[in-house]
């Protein structure tokens, strides 16, 4: 098994992520996206230490390593694509840790969070999977497709994989990768991507074992499965 601190998975990986955002930290996430944002807006608002040691997911499941050390960084991008529930700072419901403050994460289950990216009509094709992934946060990338987070069950990285959601032609979601911290890498550019597809990444030797996990935990086995269940 690959040594926990391989510059190319998890907190390692993360590091050198953040490394490659500090070096121009307004710049634009997604080139192709103007309307994703900056990786850092006008100032950083890290999640609190004193909240962040003890933070996990509603559902109770622990925050991924490489999630944790981003949140320690700054909440700002993932703020904007909804992950701390509305956008203004002061709304999240009382009783909750941090939600005075903030900072409850407010995932949603897949269909639901798919519904408000592509419509009730093509986003319901995902409804059937909601119970499959109830824990979802929405990434910046694609263009018509959305990347996204699901919990459940995690590498040996601790991480979760993050699939794509396609509505071209067949619809589908993909895994794409096999957890935040490679996400994060391939979008601020301190890795590529090798090979064609959504789950290109099962090919390289880097990533495929952890791919692989999710898949098996996911499909069966399979990179993707498509959704029959179209809209009328």
């Amino acid at each position: 098994m690959t040594s926990p601190t391989s510059p190319d998975h998890g907190v390692a990986l993360t590091e050198r992520a953040i490394a490659a955002v500090e070096a121009d930290p307004h710049r634009l996430v997604l080139g192709h996206l103007e309307a994703a944002g900056p990786w850092v807006g006008a100032t950083r608002t890290p999640f609190p230490a004193e909240l962040l040691a003890t933070a996990a997911f509603p559902g109770g499941r622990p925050l991924p390593p490489s999630l944790r050390r981003w949140l320690g960084y700054d909440t700002g991008l993932l703020r904007r694509f909804g992950w701390f529930g509305a956008t203004t700072w002061y709304t999240q419901p009382a009783g909750a840790a941090g939600a005075d403050r903030g900072f409850e994460l407010t995932p949603r289950p897949l269909g639901e969070l798919a519904r408000a990216e592509f419509g009730d009509g093509w986003g319901s094709v995902y409804d059937a999977l909601s119970d499959r992934f109830d824990e979802c946060f929405l990434l910046p990338g694609g263009s018509d497709s959305r990347r996204v987070l699901a919990t459940g069950e995690p590498d040996a990285f601790g991480e979760y994989p993050v699939f794509a959601l396609d509505i071209d032609d067949l619809p589908c979601i993909e895994l794409m990768y096999p957890g935040f911290d490679v996400y994060l890498a391939d979008t601020a550019g301190v890795i590529s991507r090798r090979g064609s597809g959504y789950s290109a990444l099962s090919e390289d030797p880097r990533y495929a074992a952890r791919m692989h996990t999710h898949a098996r935990n996911a499909f069966g086995g399979a990179m993707a499965e498509e959704c029959l269940d179209l809209p009328s």
